[in-house]
């Protein structure tokens, strides 16, 4: 295994590679035995692209606080943290009550529910610029209704994104990218431009045929430009002058960098957001969320829509009941800015501790992020500072593929051999992360980096 980047070469041994994966394998007979079925029934087995895992992914039998456990017994700390949706944690008690109070009164109503405006209630009065909500199913979905409405609202058609932010994989999202299955045609509703480049932006809506410009505020590597709060308020600025629409997608930052998400945070707000994951408590849910007169061309009243034809949306589990308990215990306790705080000093924690272990040992590359996630990247030109640190070292590669396959293997397999799962080659940390949890990655990080015995 060879990771080269410039005059630097990361390499792990042939055989140190083939051992860790040998004892992974001989550790986890029935997560083997899980995905020798799954493969029968799913596409290499798995049911989402980010859990897939070479030699095989674990098979997880429950989760309580940080930790979740696997067919085989194994404990493990939980950085995953359902895809970013669980920042209270696995089984936080005033959530699961609140999914079991209404499990007993209907999993799905078939019409308006009480649950339904009050989860709305809250999210206007956490969201920076949140007049009216339309709840759906996920965050893909939220993106696709965004930029359908900024579509009718405007007159316009062409989307503006930034290469490597996620947006989910609908063909809107996709479509500027050219992703496998999406019709060519549809590359010309939409461009992709750099992230943190003004003068592009500048470019990009010159013509004043842009619809919207979408933006994710975690950014693709956490947040890796100098001031993202600076380029925010530009973007903010220039769509205003263009007429338009900017939509924030929150759904990763969204109550995670502060209550109100990254917009709070960095005191800019769009006139759409894109909700989800934390939105609904750990449950499936989604929302868009702004401005009543963009939002209102879904009304059925042709005067609230301002002349403009109506947008349809339907959506069988929009503000299901059970999603709808969930996401306002859930926000009656985010908030609190103290939840946001306790799930970054953890992080943080985190951050300072790998990069004093990857300085002691020498080795380059950093671990960094910002709010309550990190990032691991082992290359580059130089070792971190020994502390937190939110920005990647200048000579670290921080391509959307991340480490290569064959090191990044090395590295998740080995930490959860020493009880840590990590997403990717990132973690995501809640507020059951605690000093405890801290300590026995950190130390797990230690470990591993002594075993792949990177020269």
């Amino acid at each position: 295994m060879v990771f080269r980047h410039q005059q630097r070469e990361l390499v792990v041994q042939a055989e140190v590679g083939a051992a860790i994966v040998a004892d992974y394998v001989a550790s986890h007979p029935k997560s083997a035995e899980h995905h020798a079925r799954a493969t029968r029934r799913f596409p290499s087995g798995v049911t989402h692209d980010g859990r897939h895992l070479d030699p095989f992914q674990l098979c997880v039998t429950h989760a309580h606080g940080p930790h979740k456990w696997d067919a085989d017994g194994h404990r493990y700390i939980d950085l995953v943290t359902g895809h970013g949706s669980l920042i209270l944690g696995h089984g936080h008690p005033e959530v699961t009550r609140a999914v079991s109070d209404q499990l007993v009164k209907g999993t799905h109503l078939g019409g308006s529910h009480e649950l339904e405006l009050e989860w709305a209630e809250r999210v206007c009065a956490i969201v920076p610029g949140a007049e009216q909500v339309r709840f759906v199913s996920s965050g893909s979905e939220a993106i696709m209704l965004a930029v359908r409405l900024a579509r009718t609202f405007t007159g316009r058609v062409k989307l503006v994104q930034f290469r490597g932010h996620f947006h989910g994989w609908s063909d809107t999202a996709v479509g500027a990218a050219g992703e496998t299955g999406v019709p060519a045609v549809l590359s010309g509703t939409g461009e992709v431009i750099e992230c943190g480049d003004e003068e592009a932006v500048v470019r990009s809506l010159a013509d004043e045929l842009a619809a919207a410009l979408i933006i994710e505020t975690s950014h693709p590597n956490f947040n890796s430009l100098p001031d993202p709060g600076a380029f925010l308020r530009f973007v903010r600025d220039e769509t205003e002058r263009r007429g338009t629409l900017l939509i924030v997608d929150e759904v990763v930052s969204g109550f995670r960098w502060a209550p109100g998400g990254a917009q709070e945070k960095h005191g800019v707000h769009g006139d759409l957001t894109t909700l989800a994951k934390i939105l609904a408590g750990g449950l499936p849910g989604g929302a868009i969320t702004g401005r009543a007169d963009v939002i209102s061309v879904l009304s059925f009243d042709p005067s609230e829509r301002g002349g403009r034809p109506k947008v349809k949306h339907p959506g069988t589990y929009n503000a299901n009941p059970l999603s709808s308990s969930a996401g306002i215990a859930c926000l009656n306790l985010v908030a609190d800015p103290a939840i946001q705080r306790r799930a970054t000093e953890a992080a943080s924690g985190i951050r300072a501790g790998m990069n004093a272990a990857l300085r002691h040992a020498g080795i380059p590359g950093c671990v960094y992020g910002e709010a309550s996630m990190f990032r691991i990247v082992l290359g580059g030109d130089e070792v971190p500072p020994a502390d937190d640190m939110r920005a990647p070292l200048p000579g670290a590669p921080i391509e959307r593929e991340g480490m290569p396959g064959d090191v990044a293997q090395a590295l998740l397999l080995s930490m959860l051999m020493e009880g840590v799962a990590l997403f990717g080659g990132r973690g995501i940390t809640s507020i059951a992360h605690g000093a405890g949890e801290v300590r026995e990655i950190v130390s797990a990080f230690e470990v591993t980096l002594d075993r792949l015995g990177l020269a």
